[in-house]
């Protein structure tokens, strides 16, 4: 049983995963799909031999760069900076914006040994300081960490002259007040626009 109380701690290292879950995804896996745990470990092998992080941007890439930052018809002189990978595909998914990212994977954390290294934004300021970034938008989470990483880098290109925004927060469409929490509501005011005819 060694070898299955290892594959459940596995599977229990993974986000939102606890032992009950870990323990059902195992023994489906090993009783009742065996080819699609074959497929499964190729796949997480294939990946982990050629998937690296783009030089540019840092999200997972092929090539040393990426699909986006080599992609001549968006516009690389915006930057949306992001948390996660996953940020960066869900802003994808909108196909509204046009630029290319940079991807911190994670946020500022000193308790845990999370500083400006480890979220590589000395290469971003970097990045900044090469020229031709017209725009810095920071598309950080709205929690307590997401606010201080961005107010980081935030005071860290404030004298460049790069145009730095963030994304704007509020109340989603279709939600009633009632129904909103406090820190929501508060930022829905202090970002509200002007209403226009």
């Amino acid at each position: 049983m060694e070898t299955l109380d290892e594959l459940i701690a596995a599977l229990r290292g993974l986000p939102t995963i606890g032992p009950k879950t870990a323990r059902r995804l195992a023994l489906h896996l090993l009783q009742r799909d065996r080819s699609g745990a074959e497929i499964l470990a190729t796949s997480l092998q294939q990946a982990l031999q050629t998937l690296k992080p783009c030089t540019q941007c840092r999200q997972l890439s092929l090539s040393p760069l990426c699909d986006i930052c080599s992609d001549e018809e968006r516009q690389q002189a915006t930057i949306c900076v992001v948390e996660s990978l996953d940020d960066l595909y869900l802003i994808e998914q909108t196909g509204v914006f046009e630029g290319r990212y940079y991807v911190l994977n994670g946020h500022l954390s000193p308790l845990d040994g999370i500083g400006p290294e480890e979220l590589g934004i000395p290469q971003l300021l970097d990045q900044v300081a090469a020229g031709g970034i017209d725009e810095l938008i920071l598309a950080l989470n709205p929690q307590v960490e997401g606010e201080a990483t961005a107010q980081y880098i935030h005071d860290q290109i404030k004298s460049t002259g790069v145009k730095i925004s963030r994304l704007a927060q509020g109340i989603p469409l279709g939600k009633e007040l009632s129904r909103l929490d406090p820190a929501t509501l508060s930022m829905a005011l202090s970002g509200r626009t002007e209403h226009h005819d």
